[in-house]
This record gives C-alpha cells, sequence and structure tokens, in this order.
C-alpha cells in the first residue's frame, strides 16, 4: 500500500513540475504558491516516514521538497528586461514621453502606466517589467 501512494506522489510531482514549465508568465504567481505548498507537504511526509524508520524515501522526500521550494522562488531571468537590454528610445515610446521629459514627468508616467499594468490590477507581468525597465533606464537606477 506504501508503494502505491509513493508512486502516486511521484506522479503528482511529475505532473505538477510539467505544467509549471509549461505555463504562461501570468501565472506564475499559482506556481509559486502551489510548489511552496507542495514542498510542505513533501517535508511533512518526509517527517511522517522519517518517524516510522523510512529513512531513504524520507531523505528523497526532504530533497524533493527542498528543490520545490528553492525552484520556485528562483526568478526566470530570460523574460525579464533589464535597464541595458532596453534603448533610451524605447524606453520613452514605452513610456510615451518626450525627450525633453524630466524626471517628475518620467514618474509620473510610470505610475499611470502602472496602474493598469500591473498583474494585480488585471495586467501582465511581462508588461509591468517592461514599464520598470524602461523607468530605470530613463531614470539610470
Amino acid at each position: 500500500m506504501s508503494l502505491a501512494w509513493i508512486i502516486l506522489g511521484a506522479v503528482g510531482l511529475w505532473a505538477l513540475i510539467r505544467l509549471g514549465r509549461q505555463s504562461d508568465r501570468t501565472s506564475r504567481v499559482q506556481w509559486r504558491v502551489t510548489t511552496t505548498v507542495f514542498a510542505a507537504i513533501c517535508w511533512g511526509a518526509a517527517a511522517l516516514l522519517a518517524v516510522r524508520g523510512s529513512w531513504l524515501v524520507a531523505a528523497c522526500l526532504a530533497a524533493a521538497g527542498g528543490w520545490l521550494a528553492v525552484a520556485s522562488r528562483q526568478r526566470d531571468p530570460m523574460f525579464r528586461p533589464t535597464q541595458d537590454e532596453i534603448s533610451v528610445a524605447e524606453a520613452r515610446r514605452v513610456l510615451g514621453v518626450s525627450q525633453a521629459a524630466n524626471d517628475q514627468e518620467i514618474q509620473a508616467a510610470y505610475r499611470r502606466l502602472m496602474a493598469r499594468a500591473h498583474p494585480d490590477a488585471g495586467g501582465s507581468q511581462g508588461l509591468a517589467e517592461r514599464l520598470n525597465a524602461a523607468r530605470d533606464r530613463l531614470l539610470k537606477r
């Protein structure tokens, strides 16, 4: 019976990893929450199995939980534009400011656009990161 639970847990872990890797950027928050919960479940099961004397399986579950906890907290640099990757002209176009815009105008345009583009307000994480990169490039942060 315990072998069936281990196999079922391994299949669930595999499905979670496959679904998380194939998801789009807007569901990254759900991926982090789910993997954190799954890591806690792995650690709980590892503690229970360690108490019962199954050290090898407990060590594997603890390692899987640790990997999930670390992997879910790492940011994907491939989708993150930095201020070095975006040109000044592109940053001005993204924020919709002129070449003569001062720091206050740039910050005001950033706040106005971020109010609509923030993921918590129904926007996308990619657009919010692009706005952040544009602001940082123009304000040279």
